[in-house]
């Protein structure tokens, strides 16, 4: 009881030459953290020793001490001095402040009890401090300057003035995390904070991620096309109001007015077509955010040719041709890497694409008469289709089957030069009916008669028949021959073979004209629309010309064209969808690897929630669908999309038949080269919750995709 009356006495506080200090080796901090040495002598310069240090007096062996005293606890500190010794910018005698221990305990421990029981400065507090200096007049450099922090570390902490009081005391209270308060930080509107804030606390998902995008599921991102497009700084010049996140990668922040970018927009992409209409002469411009896949369908396309080289282009590229197979020739029979000659290479290949990659002149003719699609593309560049000419602005033909003259030759001329429009030439003049041919005053023989000149020609066809189904290659350039005029002409010479080409247009579907088959595709079709002949009664000689596996490879083309593989409710075709599923076999297609994932667009966002937890079950077992399952809807979709990514589940319609997987039995799970099937007691490890925010497409949908609305049609 004695013990527990006595009264503490506290160490002696002294003030002891820098010369008699020395540093314990029992000092437990080994490892650099917190504010650099050169710093914290800068700041002790500034407003002097806010901590005094913790030493004993150093012992001789006889007990006695010698004068000198080591430094347990307060070594940065120590260094922090020695430093401004070692400048002459304090005396070597100079009192320092010290706590002079009376070593009743370890020196080790005297350091870890001074470094565990500091308590660093909680980040409200440390915010309600810079507020304080910010009100005082300081600004947020000098701020950083003066305690050694980044500029970013000042503004993060000075952006926690923008949350809600009420939150910011929930934090104080240990009922809201950091990460939470510098979500809420991205926007000023307190009431929306807390509303959100009430949400998040009455269910599971209140992680960071989660609160940005209740935050922001009303506003844009920076990253989207029309943002890209239009401009942030256009969009805030105009008044609009960006929000940034200062404690995340935010990718230029989320713009809150989405009304006010779509007519920005607009407005841009209406003078965009007009000047384009003016420069270059079309008979009409057409833009939208967003065209459907097939809208040129029924367009007749013309191409323009390549802008000749001028005298000085074409001695510069052939200057620099030579150059560049030369180099090349003698860099292929070195043995040893050189940097500058790649450079020099990387240089003159750069030099041949600028001096290749000319513009396109049109055909004067074609362009009063046709026209051009102006929209947007998938990172906000222009994305212009020039040269379609509409039906009805076609040259019209007359009676006789002759037009006017177009770039394609005289329309209704066949090679020989006689009329491709009406009977059947036989002995240079057309055939008649001999009931109604008279004889000719000058002697001539009649016209043969129209049975007369049937039954021959089936004759010819029965024996043309024959002739080519003895030359294999000569019937495929007929078929390709076919292909190609249904494909790539709508008007022109027709063909002998009575082969059918069609190809289904599917402009309902929204999207599908930016994916990566679609790109692909259209690619593919307009390098071959550059090749082929513009007047399609040249286009025999020109198959007959080509080479065998660029033959195969444009028929390919034209046949791929063809394949039909939807499933409509009207017309279910399960013989056809079947015959889909072994040619998906045959050439190997599998939709993992071709690049489909489901996304709240292309799936998720258009089935059930239960369709949802279905695909999250069988890609990644039961377990999965606990961490969504009390979401609503549109956030499940957005979950499920993420808990999808990578896995290789499929939508039933797009797994070839025989890879179903039975439901309640099984996980499918895919890697890049197979699905394989495991059973459900498997362990399947599942992506945590995400910490960072959503892309700029899920945070913030297209409102207007799909939605095809002409902005600029005016003739």
């Amino acid at each position: 009881m004695a013990q527990a009356n006595q009264k503490i006495i506290l160490n002696a506080a002294r003030d002891i030459p820098f010369n008699k200090l020395v540093l314990s080796q029992q000092n437990v901090r080994r490892i650099k953290a917190g504010v650099s040495i050169e710093d914290l002598a800068e700041d002790i310069a500034r407003r002097g020793l806010l901590s005094s240090l913790n030493v004993r007096p150093e012992l001789a062996p006889d007990g006695k001490e010698t004068g000198f005293y080591r430094i347990p606890a307060g070594g940065r500190r120590y260094r922090a001095l020695e430093r401004l010794v070692s400048q002459n910018r304090l005396s070597t005698t100079a009192g320092v402040p010290c706590i002079v221990s009376k070593g009743e305990t370890l020196e080790a421990e005297d350091s870890l009890a001074e470094n565990v029981h500091r308590v660093q400065l909680h980040p409200l507090d440390q915010f309600r401090a810079f507020q304080a200096l910010r009100e005082q007049g300081l600004d947020e450099e000098e701020i950083a300057a003066r305690f050694f922090v980044s500029i970013a570390t000042v503004k993060q902490r000075l952006r926690l003035a923008s949350v809600s009081p009420r939150l910011l005391e929930l934090y104080a209270n240990d009922e809201m995390k950091l990460e939470q308060v510098m979500a809420f930080s991205i926007t000023d509107d307190r009431v929306r904070q807390e509303q959100v804030w009430d949400t998040v606390s009455r269910q599971h998902a209140s992680e960071p991620y989660y609160i940005r995008r209740l935050l922001t599921e009303t506003a844009i991102r920076a990253t989207d096309r029309r943002a890209v497009y239009v401009g942030v700084e256009a969009y805030e010049a105009a008044g609009g109001v960006v929000m940034r996140d200062l404690f995340d990668e935010d990718n230029g922040g989320w713009l809150q007015d989405p009304a006010l970018l779509e007519q920005l927009v607009i407005k841009k992409l209406t003078g965009d077509a007009e000047a384009l209409k003016a420069a270059e002469g079309w008979k009409w411009v057409e833009a939208a955010f967003d065209f459907p896949y097939g809208h040129t369908s029924g367009l007749r396309r013309v191409y323009g040719e390549r802008a000749e080289f001028t005298e000085g282009e074409r001695a510069r590229f052939d200057r620099v041709k030579a150059e560049y197979e030369k180099l090349g020739a003698e860099y292929a029979e070195a043995t040893e890497y050189c940097p500058e000659t790649e450079q020099r290479l990387e240089e003159l290949r750069d030099e041949l694409d600028r001096l290749n990659d000319r513009p396109y002149v049109f055909d004067p003719a074609e362009v009063a008469r046709a026209g051009t699609f102006i929209s947007l593309g998938a990172v906000g560049e222009l994305k212009i289709e020039r040269g379609f000419v509409r039906p009805e602005d076609e040259p019209q033909v007359d009676a006789d089957g002759h037009g006017a003259s177009d770039a394609d030759g005289e329309i209704g001329d066949d090679v020989s030069g006689s009329s491709s429009v009406g009977a059947t030439a036989v002995n240079g003049a057309p055939a008649r009916n001999a009931q109604i041919d008279e004889a000719d005053d000058d002697g001539k023989l009649r016209p043969l008669p129209d049975r007369l000149v049937e039954d021959l020609t089936a004759m010819r066809t029965m024996a043309l028949r024959n002739a080519l189904a003895n030359d294999p290659a000569m019937a495929f350039i007929a078929a390709l021959h076919v292909f190609v005029l249904r494909t790539f002409y709508l008007h022109g010479s027709d063909s002998c073979l009575e082969v059918m080409l069609q190809s289904v247009k599917f402009g309902q579907t929204q999207g599908l004209g930016h994916t990566v088959w679609v790109k692909e595709i259209e690619l593919r079709h307009e390098a071959w629309s550059h090749d082929l002949p513009k007047n399609p009664n040249e286009l025999w000689g020109f198959l007959l010309a080509l080479d065998d596996v660029s033959r195969q490879v444009l028929f390919a083309h034209c046949v791929s064209l063809s394949v039909n593989a939807v499933v409509q409710p009207w017309n279910r075709r399960p013989a056809a969808i079947a015959h889909a599923d072994r040619l998906a076999r045959s050439i190997g297609l599998d939709m993992v690897q071709a690049g489909f994932e489901p996304t709240v667009d292309n799936y998720l966002g258009r089935v059930t929630k239960a369709h949802i937890l279905e695909a999250v079950r069988e890609a990644n077992g039961e377990q999965s669908t606990e961490l969504i399952d009390h979401l609503k809807k549109q956030d499940m979709a957005r979950e499920a999309a993420r808990l999808l990514k990578g896995s290789g589940w499929l939508p039933e319609p797009l797994r070839l038949a025989g890879d179903d997987v039975p439901i309640g039995d099984a996980i499918a799970t895919t890697d890049a080269s197979s699905r394989t099937i495991l059973p459900r007691d498997a362990t399947v490890e599942l992506p945590a919750f995400p910490t960072e925010d959503v892309d700029a497409e899920e945070a913030s949908p297209d409102t207007h995709a799909g939605e095809h609305q002409d902005l600029a049609a005016a003739e």
